[in-house]
């Protein structure tokens, strides 16, 4: 729990960071006036630390009514038309397989929204990659029924436990290792661009080349995420900055960029000025 604990904390601050960006930032990187809020991102991820903390492992019953839950007593934290669908449709009384399955003619979600929250279920799970991969598939299916969003989570949880294990380990090698953990399909496609791309490349060239979140679907913004995370695995202030100048969808880039970084690097790079600034978790 300690492990889920700091990729909540990495993952949030990122989130509320990356939510006051509604352009990418100027070149003086002038911080956001606080408080700054943090959006569903943060909050479905507390309802994966809360699951875990309540049985060790995703029940998917149990993690789609937290989810319900959470939403109906704080519906306005951005969340986006389908997940709210899905969610009313949870706390009516539809069983999390129905409900998340119904949206986009039957084919279900292949957003991002799976892997915005699932850092502190790999931080958990570190110690095993093939639970990681079962559990984050689980995580996400409550919500995405659509296979690549379900890549998405995998992909993003494995470099949460890679990261929280690092022994020295590269941003390379962190890239080749989620890689191989995430099932084909496009979103692995992006990942597998993301290996070739030069961490000294720009951030306009790497957006143009993995996407930035903009079309809000795991294939365009777990590869950028995860490439931004691999450049700058030992400096999380670093990682946000050019996670927020990315433009596209903020808030998550940053989440995902965040819960992964706090875990190689410590909660101690996170700067004191980010956390005094982010709104309390609840």
């Amino acid at each position: 729990m300690e492990r889920a604990h700091l990729a909540l904390d990495g993952l949030s601050v990122g989130d509320a960071f990356g939510g006051r960006f509604f352009v990418p930032p100027d070149a003086a990187r002038s911080l956001p006036r606080p408080p700054w809020m943090y959006s569903d991102d943060t909050e479905m991820a507390m309802a994966i630390v809360a699951v875990l903390e309540r049985s060790g492992e995703i029940d998917p019953d149990d993690l789609a009514c937290e989810f319900a839950r959470r939403y109906a007593s704080n519906p306005d934290r951005g969340y986006g038309l389908s997940v709210r669908r899905v969610l009313e449709n949870i706390a009516a009384g539809e069983r999390w397989q129905l409900a998340a399955v119904q949206i986009y003619d039957g084919n279900g979600s292949m957003g991002n929204g799976g892997a915005m929250r699932v850092a502190p279920l790999g931080a958990y799970h570190a110690d095993d990659l093939s639970v990681v991969v079962e559990q984050a598939r689980i995580s996400a299916a409550t919500t995405h029924a659509h296979p690549e969003g379900q890549a998405g989570a995998i992909a993003v949880a494995i470099a949460a436990a890679w990261a929280s294990r690092r022994q020295g380990g590269s941003g390379r090698d962190l890239l080749a290792v989620v890689v191989d953990h995430t099932p084909a399909g496009e979103t692995r496609s992006g990942l597998e661009r993301a290996t070739t791309l030069d961490f000294n490349l720009s951030i306009p060239e790497a957006v143009e080349r993995l996407g930035n979140g903009s079309k809000i679907t795991a294939p365009d913004t777990v590869p950028f995420a995860l490439w931004c995370a691999a450049r700058h695995l030992d400096h999380y202030a670093e990682a946000l900055w050019s996670a927020a100048s990315a433009g596209g969808d903020n808030d998550t880039n940053c989440a995902i960029v965040g819960g992964v970084v706090v875990m190689a690097s410590g909660l101690q790079f996170i700067p004191e000025a980010w956390i005094r600034a982010r709104e309390p978790l609840s």
